[in-house]
């Protein structure tokens, strides 16, 4: 007996080998042809891998001063430039492009001895708009294209490669392959890629929360003139500032409250600012809640078994007609309904006709989980589409 349990474990565990090693070649293999693939997308295409080029445009606005004997209009013209509520006297200097027509008709004038400023934009362009763009600097010889003064609409704009944005494509599709490394087994990329996923997903939204949350509703409201100068320039101008301010000193003092969490001693202190939370949330939420789920479904339910619709005759007249489709709807919404009720009532015993509406029940539950599942199955097959069209069309131009 113990020879044959002997043997039969040999032979399981020479069973096991063989298979791991037969998926270690299988894994090699596949490596190898998508290295070779690599190289050759690499080497043989023109556009093999990911390049981002970017379109520079620039910008410049000089400082003009409104002429006041020019006419009613030129202080009315450049208000709408700067504010619908400035007053004139901030209107009467505007920044505006050097080509500006009232140069030369004298509602403005230049500001002497005040820089111009200039600043470049960057837009970042596909790869079918940088073909573009290079077709038009460039003839069918590869020479370059020369635009007369004539050609200037058909003149390609200013472009070159941005290295941060291709090298942030190398990133993605590094990361993204680091992900995909998990299929294989359970490695150290794998690892490094999930805790750098995590890790720049919370400072993101960390950022994300102070710039939308903290910001505006609470730094503006104690400063609203410092977040206005360095942070918020549209940020309007409240009509009770000082009530503005002291009501923002509550959730900065619950702030406060909440970080002696931290502290080794005090940590009482934090459950107070956290009961305070919890309870308001739950008071706000617990109408919306009753609104949306309660409501919003037992109206679902009291809709009528048969549903009419408008329609015309062949006269053009206005007609009442039955909706087959949206009264079986109706109907299909009040059975599903009453027969998952009977199913979670357990006071009674499960036969006969209860028993036979308790099973339409459960198969309406179990479509209802089933469609639930799908839902989210289809989902993250959609979250693996992106990553691949990612892959292909961004990283490895195969488009």
């Amino acid at each position: 007996m113990s020879a044959h349990s002997s043997s039969d474990s040999n032979n399981s565990a020479s069973g096991d080998s063989s298979n791991a090693q037969a998926s270690r070649w299988i894994w090699i293999a596949l490596f190898a042809v998508g290295a070779i693939g690599l190289a050759c997308n690499m080497f043989l295409r023109q556009d093999g891998l990911a390049i981002r080029h970017v379109e520079i445009t620039s910008a410049e606005r000089v400082q003009a001063r409104v002429v006041i004997g020019a006419g009613a209009d030129s202080l009315a013209k450049p208000a709408q430039l700067t504010s619908d509520a400035a007053p004139l006297a901030i209107a009467a200097k505007i920044w505006v492009e050097p080509q500006d027509p009232r140069f030369a008709t004298g509602e403005i004038t230049r500001v002497d001895g005040v820089a111009p400023v200039i600043w470049e934009t960057q837009k970042l362009l596909t790869r079918k708009e940088a073909a573009a763009n290079e077709a038009l600097q460039t003839h069918g010889d590869g020479k370059p294209a020369v635009v007369g003064a004539n050609e200037l609409a058909t003149a390609a704009p200013d472009m070159q490669i941005s290295f941060a944005d291709t090298f942030g494509v190398w990133i993605a599709a590094f990361l993204t392959l680091a992900i995909f490394s998990f299929l294989y087994r359970d490695n150290p990329i794998y690892k490094v890629a999930e805790s750098l996923l995590v890790g720049v997903s919370a400072a993101y939204w960390m950022v994300n929360g102070f710039w939308t949350t903290l910001v505006p509703n609470l730094f503006a409201k104690i400063a609203p003139d410092l977040v206005r100068a360095y942070a918020i320039p549209g940020l309007g101008v409240s009509e009770h500032p000082q009530q503005d301010m002291v009501l923002a000193f509550v959730p900065l003092t619950l702030g406060f409250m909440l970080l002696w969490r931290l502290a080794p001693k005090g940590g009482w202190i934090s459950v107070w600012p956290l009961a305070f939370i919890i309870g308001t949330t739950a008071g706000l939420k617990l109408v919306a809640s009753i609104e949306a789920d309660l409501i919003a479904q037992a109206a679902a339910t009291m809709k009528p078994l048969v549903a009419y619709a408008s329609t015309t005759d062949s006269s053009g007249n206005a007609v009442r007609a039955v909706s087959v489709w949206s009264s079986i709807g109706s109907i299909v919404g009040i059975v599903g309904v009453l027969s998952v009720l009977v199913y979670f009532f357990f006071s009674i015993e499960h036969k006969g006709l209860t028993g036979k509406a308790a099973r339409v029940g459960i198969w309406f539950l179990m479509i209802t989980f089933g469609s639930a599942f799908g839902l989210t199955v289809m989902g993250r097959i959609t979250l693996l589409a992106q990553r691949l069209e990612f892959l292909f069309y961004d990283w490895l131009n195969l488009s």
